[in-house]
């Protein structure tokens, strides 16, 4: 019986949604920064189309270039500390993972199926990706498209 009167106010509330006319927007002020406009125009079920005012897209506020800024000449590259040390994580993230002891519980299965991985051979779970070479196609093939293309009216097809 709930579910019934929850559908039929979901019902109206959608009806009601759909016969409601958006207001058109205000006009912008003259000295406002833009990036981009676009007219914005939605269909109605009656099949009137309203026409929306345009949408204007700011441009973040740039930080300004200060000449005088100290910029350290040294760039530090990564080293063997900086390889192993991983920041600990925050109250935020423990918090996320399920607490301490669900973090550690998950560290140590990742530890245990790296172990497993190490003693099997197998590969590593996150490999890079390898691109394969593109198709090579036979004199007989070629040929073929090259015809196709013609027929088609596709230009100068490469070979």
């Amino acid at each position: 019986m709930q579910g019934a009167v929850l559908a039929n106010l979901m019902l109206a509330g959608l009806a009601q949604a759909q016969q409601a006319v958006p207001e058109a927007a205000p006009a912008p002020s003259a000295d406002a920064p833009t990036v981009a406009t676009a007219p914005v125009s939605t269909t109605l079920p009656q099949d009137n189309v309203t026409t929306l005012g345009e949408v204007r897209a700011l441009k973040p506020e740039d930080e300004p270039l200060d000449l005088y800024r100290f910029k350290n000449p040294v760039k530090f590259g990564d080293n063997r500390f900086s390889r192993d040390w991983s920041e600990p994580p925050s109250p935020e993230q423990v918090s996320m993972g399920g607490g301490y002891i669900m973090m550690g519980v998950v560290k140590g299965v990742m530890a245990a199926a790296k172990g497993v991985n190490k003693l099997t051979g197998g590969p590593a779970q996150i490999q890079a990706a390898v691109a394969r070479p593109p198709p090579e196609l036979s004199a007989e093939q070629q040929q073929r498209a090259l015809r196709f293309s013609e027929e088609q009216g596709a230009g100068d097809p490469s070979p």
